[in-house]
């Protein structure tokens, strides 16, 4: 089986390329007036690579991650080179200001990938990271102001299997916001996470997945209950949530989805699938007790949907390795 060792320096190669890579890019940005800056460069000084602003981040993530995690296999030199060009108290202020002004923007994915990039730079050993810590630390205070008015306010969570899924967004902000001591946040992410999913029984993960998901629904709600509910209770609330699973059922859910066309960035999507899929089975595996029936089905269909996506992660042209190598890290070291 692949190991991380093995593509870490494969995937910093590529992270800090697509993280100094500004065009092609998709800004997602709201024109106010004639004349606005439009430039990715000029309205996001530290993440305008990689294609949009949350693969930046999250390239950032993956960078940190892998000079903290595989530094003898990694070029630090370079990772230390690139991020201390995009890390700095101005541009990480530029990047504060700009969601300030535009509360909606990347709204929840790119904020819970900025929050993960935070927490990675504050635990990396190396010294180089401790300005980068620094320096972001003004964006997770504007992030978690923000996603506590979002919280307050939101009617009901996303369920789709993109980028504005409410769950896997409260997943990484629970897990990152309590490593960084954002206690508030934590406390509130817990008590929607309760108030929305709960009392979900049955699930219907048998309709999944949708043609351009790159995360799966189901398990982005499991991971999450996993994180929040006590240890003891997250296996009765799983078998209610997803019965079947002892038996690798549903059939859909323990299947890697296929790709026909990897030029099209949509369904190229169903690489990430796997891949997220992945890690979520490996995650939700760990929480059960070692003789829980369902341990085996889960962790055998992860290793099912990384045999399907790893060859696919880089090469295949920029709509994927833009961003598919974050999500295979988080598979690989789950």
């Amino acid at each position: 089986m692949t190991t991380i060792g093995e593509v870490a320096a494969r995937y910093a190669r590529v992270a800090v390329r697509n993280i100094g890579t500004e065009f092609p890019h998709a800004t997602q940005q709201v024109v106010r007036w004639p004349g606005a800056a439009s430039r990715p460069r000029e309205l996001h000084p530290a993440f305008h690579g990689a294609y949009d602003w949350h693969s930046c981040v999250h390239m950032h993530w993956l960078a940190v991650r892998l000079l903290s995690d595989q530094p003898g296999e990694v070029n630090p030199e370079q990772i230390r080179g690139t991020l201390d060009c995009t890390l700095t108290a101005r541009t990480i202020e530029a990047e504060a200001a700009h969601l300030r002004s535009f509360p909606a923007f990347e709204r929840p994915y790119g904020w819970a990938w900025a929050v993960a990039l935070a927490a990675a730079c504050e635990r990396c050993p190396d010294p180089a990271a401790r300005p980068w810590a620094a320096a972001l630390r003004p964006l997770t205070d504007t992030i978690e102001e923000l996603a506590l008015g979002w919280l307050d306010r939101a009617v009901a969570p996303v369920r789709h299997g993109v980028h504005t899924n409410t769950a896997f967004a409260l997943a990484l902000l629970h897990e990152n916001g309590t490593a960084l001591g954002r206690d508030r946040l934590v406390a509130t992410i817990g008590k929607r996470a309760a108030d929305w999913y709960g009392d979900d029984r049955d699930y219907p993960a048998s309709w999944e997945p949708s043609g351009q998901d790159f995360l799966s629904p189901a398990l982005c709600e499991a991971d999450l209950m996993r994180r929040v509910l006590p240890a003891e209770q997250f296996p009765g609330w799983l078998t209610g949530f997803l019965p079947g699973l002892d038996d690798g059922r549903p059939q859909a859910l323990f299947t890697p989805a296929q790709v026909n066309d990897a030029n099209d960035g949509h369904q190229a999507h169903l690489y990430g699938l796997n891949l997220s899929r992945a890690w979520q089975f490996r995650l939700l595996a760990a929480a059960l007790p070692a003789t829980d029936p369902r341990v085996g089905p889960l962790r055998e269909s992860a290793t099912r949907h990384l045999d399907a996506s790893l060859p696919h992660v880089t090469g295949k042209g920029f709509v994927s390795d833009h961003w598919l190598a974050t999500f295979a890290f988080l598979a690989l070291t789950a």
